[in-house]
C-alpha cells in the first residue's frame, strides 16, 4: 500500500476519527479527539487492512499555550507508518493511556508525565524513571521550567 493508498484508506475507513493534516512531510498526518483516544488506537490496531501493531514514540511539545501530544505508530506486517497528534489545555493535561492497545506505551506514558506533567489516567505503573525519585523541580520539558542549577542558553 502506498502512502497515497494508506491516506485515501484512513480517510474513508476512520474519516469520523481522524482529520487529515497537511504536515505530514514523510508519513501521512492526522489530528483527533483526545477523549477518542483509545478506541481510536484499538481500532487503528485491529484493522486487519493496515494493523498497526507497534507504537513507535509518544512524544509532547509545549507550545507555551499548550501541550501537543504527537503518536506514531506502524504495522510491521504491512510496513506502513502514521502519525496523529492532539492538543491538550496546558493546565491540567491529562489522556487515557494506550496500554492496552500497546504494552510498549508503559515507557512514552511515564517520560512525557514525569518531563510534561500530562497526568496519563488508567496508567498500571506511573512512577519516575529518568529524574531521581524525590525529584520537586517541576518538569524539565516545559518551557517555563527553571531550576536553580540551569542555565537557559539564548536562542538563536
Amino acid at each position: 500500500m502506498t502512502k497515497e493508498e494508506l491516506r485515501s484508506y484512513i480517510d474513508s475507513t476512520f474519516g469520523s476519527q481522524l482529520k487529515a493534516l497537511d504536515t505530514g512531510r514523510h508519513d501521512p498526518m492526522y489530528e483527533i479527539e483526545p477523549q477518542n483516544l483509545v478506541k481510536t488506537c484499538q481500532a487503528l490496531c485491529d484493522d486487519e487492512k493496515v494493523k498497526f501493531n507497534f507504537l513507535c514514540n509518544i512524544s509532547a511539545v509545549d507550545t507555551t499555550e499548550k501541550f501537543e501530544v504527537v503518536y506514531s505508530i506502524a504495522s510491521l506486517p504491512n510496513k506502513l507508518r502514521l502519525d496523529f497528534k492532539f492538543s491538550l489545555p496546558y493546565e491540567n493535561a491529562e489522556i487515557d493511556s494506550v496500554q492496552e492497545v500497546w504494552s510498549g506505551a508503559n515507557w512514552h506514558e511515564r517520560e512525557i508525565w514525569e518531563l510534561y506533567g500530562i497526568n496519563i489516567r488508567n496508567h498500571d505503573n506511573l512512577t519516575r524513571f529518568l529524574l531521581p525519585d524525590d525529584w520537586d523541580q517541576g518538569f524539565p520539558m516545559r518551557k517555563d521550567w527553571d531550576a536553580p542549577d540551569f542555565i537557559r542558553l539564548p536562542e538563536k
